[in-house]
């Protein structure tokens, strides 16, 4: 659910000394950095300790924005500070702000802001990004999302997913801002253009979150639509992502109040081993976080059986 960054404690610390002491860093050094922070393998992605990634993931985001304002159209980092703050803000403030609303509703709500304050910076990263490689994009998507999404590529399915991601979370967090709310439309473009591009990108991301999306958006039988979603996202990522069970539990089981479905995709989600895909543990350990705390409320969420009626 972070930047996905190699070595990146000994790099950081000659950054940082040299982003400190000098108002002219070597362009060349800077890019060498970047490409290493934004292309890097997959320690973060599979370390085994989530509280440990809660703790370190907001330094590397800063590196990032540290070499981003001395290279501002590094493509790389740009794609990589939308998805960064976008999985932090979801894993570790959306997160607490969902299981703090029952006990403490002010604190929830801050968290929920914060989270919201996060999702658009993400935001902004990808459409950076997009601009970089379209010039002119931003102005155009406001103008006329489709038009606009139409000259992407696949090599682009990486920042129009996580742009749309971070544009419907921040909705989302504060569902009363009718100036986010207008913004559907770009969000809608964005992630129907990444879906046309690259279906599969990253073991089935795309399905995974219109499994979600789906449930908000107008027309006749959105489950429908969700469940299609549902099964591609299991069958590109091989049934050993929790996500997909945890978003469809969440988003269609409760809206159905389908009791007996959410409880069997969250188990499902939970006898996931997250030590068979290293690439995936981390992830997989915080959705299956998410869905012991789903099934934690499983009381709260479905109505009470009807009892049966006498013969």
């Amino acid at each position: 659910m972070t930047p996905r960054l190699t070595i990146w404690l000994p790099l950081a610390g000659v950054a940082l000394a040299a982003l400190a002491g000098c108002t002219s860093v070597n362009r060349m050094a800077v890019n060498k950095l970047g490409d290493a922070l934004a292309g890097g393998g997959t320690v973060f992605a599979s370390d085994g300790d989530p509280e440990l990634i809660r703790d370190a993931a907001p330094f590397s985001l800063k590196l990032m924005e540290s070499l981003l304002a001395e290279n501002p159209r590094h493509a790389g980092l740009l794609a990589a500070a939308a998805g960064g703050f976008t999985q932090y803000a979801f894993a570790f403030v959306q997160q607490d702000a969902d299981e703090l609303e029952s006990t403490d509703l002010a604190a929830a709500t801050a968290r929920r802001i914060r989270a919201r304050g996060l999702y658009l910076r993400g935001r902004d990263y990808g459409l950076r990004g997009l601009e970089v490689a379209h010039p002119g994009f931003a102005a155009a998507l406001r103008a006329d999302p489709k038009a606009a999404v139409a000259a992407c590529r696949a090599e682009n399915a990486r920042l129009l997913y996580w742009t749309a991601a971070a544009w419907a979370a921040a909705i989302a967090a504060t569902k009363d801002d009718t100036q986010l709310i207008a913004d559907l439309p770009a969000v809608d473009a964005l992630i129907e253009r990444a879906l046309a591009v690259d279906e599969a990108w990253d073991a089935g991301a795309i399905h995974t979150f219109l499994i979600t999306y789906e449930m908000s958006r107008a027309g006749a039988h959105p489950e429908e639509r969700a469940r299609r979603h549902f099964e591609r996202a299991v069958a590109l990522s091989d049934g050993r992502q929790a996500a997909p069970c945890v978003a469809f539990a969440e988003a269609v089981c409760i809206q159905q109040q389908d009791r007996t479905e959410f409880e069997r995709l969250l188990r499902q989600a939970l006898a996931i081993n997250p030590d068979e895909r290293p690439e995936w543990r981390l992830v997989n350990l915080i959705m299956q976080r998410r869905a012991r705390w789903l099934l934690g409320r499983i009381d709260e969420l479905f109505l009470p059986a009807e009892p049966a009626s006498a013969p």
